[in-house]
């Protein structure tokens, strides 16, 4: 993998993740790291754009955005077998299997999110060497991502970051790719339960 496609994994990872309050100041070490390894102008000025938009808010309203773009919605959601399985109970399995293929790479993760987070495993298909593992997690990625970019308003900075993955990093899946992603999914089982649970 190019550094170039490996700084771009990086700083949309970063991008990607819930913005802490020191998320602005980190704006600045992104735009260093772009100046100083990007070689491509347009991709550059791409992530100037996004810079820039988010910049001109405040990190409250950032947050509020990262919310309300991710959290709240299935199909724009940050966790991989999520798109992959839905609420299937074999994804768990895939759960420790993506475990697995982090711990054989010599990588352990540090924070408390899972395995299947997208910010990442971006940053993890960054840094690991290159396998079979890694090439199909690869394609997985591109899936998921496409899928969550069809479900995003093209206008929020986000929208953008996405774009920059899909034109510069990862293969851009069809449509009958992510339509067959969402028709594995299995959907939980809202039924209404024949009896209540009782806790003591």
């Amino acid at each position: 993998m190019s550094t170039e496609k490996q700084t771009i994994l990086v700083i949309a990872s970063r991008l990607l993740g819930y913005p802490s309050i020191e998320f602005l100041e980190e704006i600045k070490e992104f735009k260093m790291l772009s100046d100083d390894v990007l070689d491509s102008n347009a991709i550059k000025d791409e992530f100037i754009e996004i810079y820039s938009s988010l910049e001109d808010s405040a990190i409250k309203e950032i947050q509020e955005l990262y919310v309300e773009t991710f959290d709240l919605k299935a199909k724009t959601g940050m966790y991989l077998t999520a798109h992959e399985l839905g609420d299937s109970n074999k994804r768990g399995a895939a759960l420790i299997k993506l475990q697995k293929i982090i711990n054989q790479a010599g990588f352990e993760r540090v924070d408390e999110e899972l395995v299947d987070y997208i910010p990442m495993l971006l940053e993890f298909l960054a840094v690991s060497p290159e396998s079979k593992e890694k090439e199909r997690l690869e394609y997985r990625l591109s899936i998921a991502l496409g899928r969550i970019r069809s479900h995003l308003n093209e206008e929020t900075p986000y929208f953008k970051v996405l774009s920059i993955l899909m034109d510069y990093v990862f293969p851009n899946p069809s449509k009958e790719e992510i339509e067959e992603l969402e028709n594995n999914q299995e959907e939980a089982d809202l039924e209404e339960m024949p009896y209540p649970i009782m806790y003591q």
